[in-house]
C-alpha cells in the first residue's frame, strides 16, 4: 500500500494539489458546500492512480483543492461505501491521501436516520461516539504498522475541541445540533423494524452506511476528526412506512444551508 499511496500521492503534487491543510468528506446531498470554495485544482477519481470510483448515482467523484474561509482545503465530493463492493482499505484510502498530502484535520459529513426519536427529519447531529457495526476495521491488514499505530487509541475518536466550537458556532446562529451516537452499518438496504429496535438498545442515536471507517484512519493516523450527520428520515420501527430515497435526497439538500454554515464559520477558526 505504501508504494501505491507514494504513486497517488506524487499525482495529485503534480497537478497542484500543494499543503492542504483540512480534508473535507461530503456526504449523499451535501455538496453546495462546493460554492464556497475557491476552486484552485480539481480531478475526477477515474483519473487518479489508486483511487476507486464512485458508483452511487448522488455522489459526484471529484477530488477538489482550493481555499475556503481563509484555509487550503482538500474536498472529497462523493465517497465510496462497502455496498459498493469496496474494501475497507480502499473506502478509506482517500483519508491516507489527504494524510500524506498534508491536512492535520479531518472534517466528514453524512445522511443518517433518526434512531433516537427526539430528533427530527431535517435537523443536524454532531456524532460524539460511534458503533462500528459493519463487521471488520479499516486497521486489519498485513502491514498496518507501516502507516500507523495498530491499536489505535479509540478513547476519544471524535475531537472534543472541535465538537465544542461546533456547538458554540450552532448557538450563535440558531442552529439546532443535536449530539448523539452514530452507528455504521454495511448496507445497502435500509434496517428492518428489529433491527432499529437493536440499534436503540445498543445506544445508538442514528444509523448510517459510512463515516466510521473514514473516522478510525483519522484516529490511527493522528488527525484531528470530527461529524455532523444531516438526519433525513425518522427510524420508528412502531410507525414504519416504505423509505423514498428521492426523499432522503431532498431532506438533506433542506438542511445543507445550516450544514455549509456550520463548516464555514468552524474552518475560519482552525
Amino acid at each position: 500500500m505504501i508504494k501505491l499511496i507514494e504513486e497517488t500521492v506524487d499525482y495529485l503534487k503534480d497537478k497542484g494539489f500543494e499543503n492542504p491543510e483540512i480534508g473535507i468528506i461530503l456526504g449523499t446531498g451535501l455538496g453546495q458546500l462546493i460554492n464556497d470554495v475557491n476552486i484552485i485544482k480539481e480531478v475526477s477519481y477515474n483519473h487518479i492512480p489508486n483511487f476507486p470510483t464512485a458508483t452511487v448515482e448522488f455522489h459526484k467523484g471529484k477530488l477538489i483543492y482550493g481555499t475556503l474561509a481563509g484555509k487550503k482545503v482538500i474536498i472529497m465530493q462523493g465517497r465510496f461505501h462497502l455496498y459498493e463492493d469496496y474494501s475497507l482499505q480502499d473506502v478509506t484510502y482517500p483519508v491516507r491521501i489527504m494524510e500524506k498530502l498534508g491536512i492535520h484535520t479531518l472534517l466528514v459529513s453524512n445522511a443518517a436516520g433518526a434512531i433516537n426519536l427526539n430528533f427530527k427529519k431535517g435537523e443536524l447531529m454532531l456524532i460524539e461516539d460511534h458503533l462500528n457495526l459493519q463487521g471488520s476495521s479499516p486497521l486489519a491488514f498485513k502491514g498496518v504498522e507501516k502507516l500507523g499505530e495498530r491499536f489505535a487509541d479509540m478513547s476519544a475518536p471524535y475531537n472534543t475541541e472541535i465538537n465544542t466550537k461546533f456547538k458554540a458556532i450552532a448557538k450563535a446562529n440558531n442552529i439546532k445540533l443535536h449530539e448523539g451516537v452514530y452507528a455504521s452499518v454495511f448496507g445497502p438496504q435500509l434496517e428492518t423494524r428489529a433491527e432499529y429496535r437493536m440499534l436503540k438498545i445498543l445506544g445508538a442515536d442514528a444509523v448510517g452506511m459510512s463515516t466510521v471507517p473514514e473516522i478510525i484512519v483519522a484516529n490511527h493516523l493522528n488527525l484531528k476528526a470530527a461529524a455532523v450527520s444531516v438526519l433525513t428520515d425518522e427510524c420508528d420501527p412502531d410507525n414504519l412506512a416504505p423509505v423514498d430515497i428521492s426523499e432522503i435526497i431532498a431532506m438533506a439538500g433542506k438542511a445543507e444551508p445550516e450544514m455549509v454554515t456550520l463548516f464555514k464559520e468552524l474552518i475560519s477558526t482552525l
